[in-house]
């Protein structure tokens, strides 16, 4: 019993432990003795991290910049381990003052943010002409995808390009048709017209409807009486491509009075396709207008309704006529822009260095298709096709079609070279 409770026995402090504990420690302070202030030299050797292996203080890879202070290249501790920064393909210099580097983000030079928002514009010498000189119309239209900005020069290039091919003849009329005239072209127009405000159709429509009816008339002999016929069939083609809610076949055929039957609708919208090669795209007048609007009331202006409503006008009032054919849709449609601000503001020449730009005109080669545009204007009170200028009196057209045409054009404004 007493060996196993010898073995079971605490071992308990003796006098020679007691000794030796004095010596290495030395003896215990005195209770009236004051605690002494520590200095901070003995933090920092108290508080002096040991190594541990291969770590030390400094993160691997981290980038040390030039001139900077040991406040700013102090050890944050890292709050992910396992996460490495990857070494830098390229050096990059940076000073200290241009950014603070932290533990949790990578430090982004500030050259790096400027070059994403710059913007580099051409810059003209002192001794280019003032000719040359043009309001940039598609810097503020960078955020909007809509308007395509980045390829619009591209695109009205193409549409240049492709009017010719879209083109009708110009002297069908004489050539082709036997018992159909341009009178009768013109009442089938101011009819279409009525139709497209009856259903409320987008211009385009309208543009494409006439062309549609223009090609097909270039090679195809038809009747008086199967004129009406191909209107509501191309109307109702470019109703299918333009609109979002195209009115049905039924309709078109209750708009001409039940005059012809829906088989014969839909053949001859065959015809016309097969006619077309299913080719429906087509630079109209339309197509043009909206650019040269904008380019017309430059960058830094609000939207003119006035004269976009003006120009609309005038370029409407050029479908009625057969004559037309032999201009151009760009050149109608710069020439529409000529005449609405000529009209809006005679006191001000209506040609300038950012339309003649952005049209790829010059003044003196719109002087003829303005000619044939103001005489439109000037009879289209008088006129027995009043459609378009019914429409254009509305309160929603700003009452255009109310407006005084000028008979006559100084011959200065046609001058190249007074931009």
């Amino acid at each position: 019993m007493s060996k196993t409770t010898n073995q079971n026995r605490r071992p308990s402090f003796t006098s020679s432990t007691e000794s030796s504990m004095r010596k290495r420690h030395g003896p215990p302070p005195s209770s009236s003795s004051a605690v002494k202030p520590i200095s901070n030299t003995a933090v920092m050797v108290a508080k002096k991290r040991a190594p541990l292996g291969n770590i030390t203080n400094q993160k691997k890879d981290s980038r040390i910049f030039p001139n900077s202070s040991s406040a700013d290249s102090a050890h944050c501790p890292n709050k992910s381990a396992k996460l490495k920064l990857a070494a830098p393909t390229q050096p990059v210099c940076v000073n200290a003052c241009e950014t603070k580097s932290t533990c949790e983000e990578e430090v982004v030079p500030i050259e790096r943010k400027a070059f994403s928002n710059l913007c580099i514009t051409p810059i003209m010498s002192e001794t280019e002409n003032k000719e040359d000189k043009f309001m940039n119309i598609d810097n503020k239209d960078d955020a909007d995808p809509q308007l395509c900005a980045t390829f619009a020069c591209d695109i009205y290039n193409h549409l240049r390009a492709a009017e010719a091919k879209k083109q009708p003849a110009v002297d069908y009329m004489a050539t082709v048709q036997k018992d159909v005239n341009s009178t009768m072209r013109g009442i089938l127009v101011d009819w279409l017209v009525e139709v497209s405000e009856e259903y409320r159709l987008v211009p385009e429509t309208l543009y494409l409807t006439v062309n549609y009816i223009d090609r097909y008339l270039s090679g195809n002999v038809i009747s008086r009486q199967k004129l009406q016929l191909l209107g509501v069939a191309c109307m109702m083609i470019a109703a299918k491509y333009e609109e979002v809610c195209a009115p049905q076949v039924e309709e078109f055929c209750y708009i001409t009075d039940n005059t012809y039957l829906k088989d014969e609708v839909l053949d001859m919208e065959s015809a016309v396709l097969n006619y077309l090669k299913f080719e429906m795209s087509a630079p109209t007048v339309k197509c043009f207008l909206r650019r040269f609007s904008r380019a017309a009331q430059g960058v830094h202006e609000a939207p003119c309704m006035q004269l976009e409503c003006m120009a609309s006008y005038i370029a409407e009032l050029s479908l009625l006529e057969y004559t037309m054919l032999s201009h151009s849709p760009s050149l109608v449609a710069a020439s529409a822009i000529f005449l609405a601000k000529y009209t809006l503001d005679p006191t001000r020449r209506p040609w300038n260095s950012t339309l003649r730009h952005y049209t790829q005109y010059e003044a003196m080669e719109l002087r003829g298709c303005v000619m044939d545009l103001q005489r439109l204007c000037s009879n289209a009170h008088v006129s027995t096709l009043p459609a378009v200028r019914d429409k254009y009196s509305q309160h929603k057209y700003k009452f255009v079609a109310k407006k005084f045409c000028p008979s006559i054009i100084p011959p200065d404004f046609f001058k190249n070279s007074l931009y």
